[in-house]
């Protein structure tokens, strides 16, 4: 059999000889599509030059650097997205995508708004999980003025349209955790509520969702008032024996915000795992541990593939539009799990 041709390259592609002589070439410009699907017809009619073929696309990719401030590298949720962002990174084959990671133990405002403004200085764009404050919003002025994106993860930190978001619709959420402890509690009765902190505007919607439904639906339980865990599991453990003791006839616990860990530590050593309703978030390994022992109930969860994804993806689109594409906003869709789906 002979060798194909260049001209059966381009029959099988679809293209011009004179494009697919450009891709092999790497003269002119040829867009990414089109190169992908002379590598196609490349890898279909046993082509000689794949190696070309693919040293010209990788040459041709845009090159992003996109930084990433999440919270306390201790918690496995935000070492989860860590890893899902570099993920998609390296699935991105139409750009080459350089993350830059960091974490914040210290999660003042201050600090916040200090290490986005640090963040940016080397980056096209920052995603950043964060507190509505003043200072922050001043450093997302700053830096949406000199051009460089940002893009809210999980919680919010300014109205719809103003910055870019991606998560969930809190107000959904904490509706649908209502809905679980009216179905599964045995009777009406007291239900405690921890937030980690009321100016993440995802926990405050997550509040506020639940409270809504029981005022529609279930006016027959008392919504205790929520205790803040301020993001700590020390506190949330500490918040959570207060409310064993101040009101021995709990019959649930929503975890609205940080603190899961903290939480199933102060039901397991009470005693009361497993006999009190709680629902929480993320899936990790504490969860997961705790829907298959019983001590937790619902695990509401991000899909961290594709906050990843759509993070990654409206930055590019972002940063190639220069500022003028608007706000990106994505509402995910949330994951429900029980001890039976895990």
């Amino acid at each position: 059999m002979t060798r194909p041709t260049i001209r059966d390259l381009a029959d099988a592609a679809g293209v011009s000889i004179a494009t697919a002589n450009r891709v092999i070439g790497g003269s002119g410009n040829v867009k990414q599509s089109t190169m992908l699907r002379v590598k196609e017809a490349a890898q279909e009619i046993g082509f000689y030059g794949m190696g070309t073929i693919d040293s010209r696309i990788a040459a041709a990719r845009a090159r992003y650097r996109f930084g990433f401030l999440l919270h306390q590298p201790s918690r496995q949720f935000y070492l989860n997205l860590a890893q899902a962002l570099r993920t998609a990174a390296e699935r991105t084959s139409d750009s080459a995508i350089e993350l830059r990671i960091d974490f914040l133990d210290d999660l003042s405002p201050q600090n916040t708004a200090a290490k986005m403004l640090e963040l940016a200085e080397n980056c096209d764009a920052i995603g950043v999980v964060a507190a509505v404050h003043p200072i922050v919003s001043q450093a997302v002025e700053t830096l949406q003025s000199q051009g460089k994106p940002v893009f809210a993860l999980i919680s919010q930190i300014a109205p719809t349209g103003q910055v870019h978001f991606i998560g969930l619709d809190g107000w959904k959420v904490g509706r649908t955790a209502a809905w679980m402890f009216e179905h599964v509690c045995k009777r009406p009765g007291k239900l405690g509520v921890l937030m980690g902190n009321p100016r993440y505007r995802c926990q405050e919607m997550n509040e506020s969702g639940f409270r809504s439904y029981f005022r529609e639906y279930a006016s027959d339980f008392t919504i205790l008032e929520p205790r803040s865990t301020f993001e700590s599991k020390a506190v949330a453990e500490e918040m959570t024996e207060n409310l064993l003791k101040e009101h021995p006839d709990l019959q649930g616990l929503y975890v609205a915000g940080g603190g899961i860990s903290g939480a199933l530590a102060a039901l397991r050593s009470s005693g009361n795992a497993g006999k009190i309703i709680l629902v929480g978030y993320e899936l990790m390994d504490i969860t997961k541990q705790a829907l298959l022992d019983g001590a937790m109930t619902f695990v509401i969860s991000h899909p961290l593939n594709r906050v990843a994804e759509e993070a990654l993806s409206g930055m590019v689109r972002s940063v190639k539009a220069k500022g003028s594409d608007g706000a990106y906003t994505s509402v995910l869709p949330f994951e429900i799990y029980t001890r039976e789906n895990i």
